[in-house]
């Protein structure tokens, strides 16, 4: 088995990549969505931040409300952390378990752990390689502009909220830029994987 960890900040195309390398044979643990099983409907990590926050992050329907928990975390690195730390135990517990299956039913599998806080959380050195998706700020910035309809001033604490760039670099074996098109995106996460993910986890011990 190979386990990667994959990381980029928001609007990086991180989501883009993760598709293209389970096209080309990886199991994909994602964080994302892991994260929203651990808070769904009913759920003890939905109860706890009902707990920590209030009901104010619920919808009328009794599921979260994303955008108001957001609001709360994303302008206080206190409640931030507080939310991580009901959230991301239930993440880890979880792709534990997922990871455990994908090398039970292949042993020589490519396992890509899709974390968007991968750096923050300090998970770099549990990984045999990590794969980061960079795109400079102010590209980010317009896509987030297009694709969520924020503001400058929103897409940029959103960005600020995570770790910068160069923390990121620090943190990368393998580095993949989305500065430019979506084929050429594409072409480099096939180069990663015929040049090295697939040949790194098809070697003995791999």
């Amino acid at each position: 088995m190979l386990r990667v960890g994959l990381t980029g900040g928001i609007a990086s195309g991180k989501s883009e990549v993760s598709r293209r390398l389970a096209e080309r044979g990886a199991v994909i643990v994602d964080a994302d969505v892991l994260a929203r099983e651990a808070v769904a409907p009913g759920s003890p990590g939905l109860a706890e931040v009902v707990e920590a926050f209030g009901p104010g992050v619920l919808t009328h329907d009794g599921g979260l409300d994303r955008a108001a928990l957001g609001a709360i975390v994303f302008a206080d690195r206190t409640q931030r952390e507080r939310l991580n730390g009901i959230i991301h135990p239930r993440v880890r517990a979880r792709a534990a378990q997922l990871v455990a299956d994908a090398v039970a039913a292949d042993p020589h599998a490519v396992v890509v752990q899709d974390i968007p806080l991968l750096v923050e959380t300090g998970q770099a050195a549990a990984f045999d390689t990590v794969v980061v998706v960079d795109a400079p700020d102010d590209v980010r910035i317009a896509r987030l502009r297009a694709r969520n309809g924020m503001s400058d001033e929103e897409a940029r604490s959103r960005i600020a909220a995570q770790a910068t760039r160069e923390e990121r670099l620090a943190a990368a074996h393998h580095v993949v830029d989305n500065d430019g098109s979506l084929e050429a995106l594409r072409a480099q996460v096939d180069r990663l994987w015929d040049d090295v993910l697939a040949p790194a986890a098809a070697r003995p011990g791999g």
